[in-house]
């Protein structure tokens, strides 16, 4: 049996990542994004932009066995999201419908923004989503095109991401910048690599005939008070004076299980911030 091919559209960050990961299987990787320059050796170039009705060029006119999408907003208020997220998958629905392709399996990069729980509630992929922003909501209207698509689909609600040029909360610890501590915020991140991880986890077991559920949270093992880790990361980058005001403010307190992907196998390379930053900023 060859390879599966995977079309990863959206082909940025975690996208190359996860292409790396893939053509260690010797998969098959074409990458969608507007400027094919940067896509990792060895992937087939697919130019496009998720937000043209137009076929990008170089569209693979033979099998694509998986669709990963993985977009990014180009602008962070609703029109952009839904754009991106809504819009842009349907488009690239259709493109592969007008090339009679049916993917095995659609996995869809999604956000734990999708949860409103602000209280420090545990959360798996079980619990209600009632967002309170219109991003969260968006992104389960998203969801719903993936899986309502007439193709086996899996949505992962990935956490905070962190990992190289992503670096906003060291600098804002460097800066000497604050967290509420009472009560806690709980925070749930996850190093790029590992974003990356998963979804090649996922769709390698799929290759391997597994069954995998509808969605899956990805999210280091230890959701942390914000607190916790701005203090181990004080101590680390050797930071001895701050101020007394809350600078580092996040709109949600909620702790992410990865029990799910845990028991299917998935291990993160990563498995707390300790281990995530220390690899980062060492």
């Amino acid at each position: 049996m060859p390879a599966p091919s995977v079309l990863i559209a959206g082909c940025g960050d975690i996208g190359s990542r996860l292409a790396g990961q893939l053509q260690a299987h010797e998969w098959t990787v074409y990458g969608l994004r507007r400027d094919t320059s940067l896509l990792p050796a060895g992937v087939i170039p697919v130019k496009g932009d998720l937000f043209d009705w137009l076929e990008p060029e170089g569209w693979p006119t033979g099998t694509i066995d998986y669709l990963v999408y993985c977009a990014t907003p180009t602008q962070r208020d609703e029109w952009g999201y839904r754009r991106a997220y809504v819009d842009g998958l349907a488009q690239v629905l259709i493109w592969m419908k007008q090339h009679q392709q049916r993917p095995r399996r659609i996995v869809f990069v999604s956000s734990s923004g999708v949860y409103g729980q602000q209280h420090g509630e545990w959360i798996d992929e079980t619990s209600a989503t009632e967002p309170g922003s219109f991003s969260g909501n968006v992104m389960l209207e998203a969801e719903r095109v993936a899986l309502n698509s007439g193709f086996p689909a899996t949505v992962v609600r990935l956490t905070g991401i962190y990992g190289p040029g992503r670096n906003d909360l060291s600098n804002r610890v460097r800066q000497g910048q604050s967290v509420q501590i009472d009560p806690p915020v709980y925070a749930n991140r996850i190093h790029a690599d590992d974003a990356a991880g998963l979804l090649a986890f996922l769709l390698l077991a799929d290759a391997r005939g597994v069954a995998l559920d509808d969605c899956y949270l990805g999210v280091d093992d230890d959701p942390a008070a914000l607190g916790d880790v701005v203090a181990w990361m004080r101590e680390y980058l050797g930071v001895t004076e701050w101020s007394d005001e809350v600078g580092v403010r996040r709109a949600g307190s909620k702790r992410c299980s990865n029990a799910r992907a845990r028991a299917l196998g998935w291990v993160p390379r990563y498995p707390d911030y300790r281990a995530g930053y220390a690899a980062l900023l060492g």
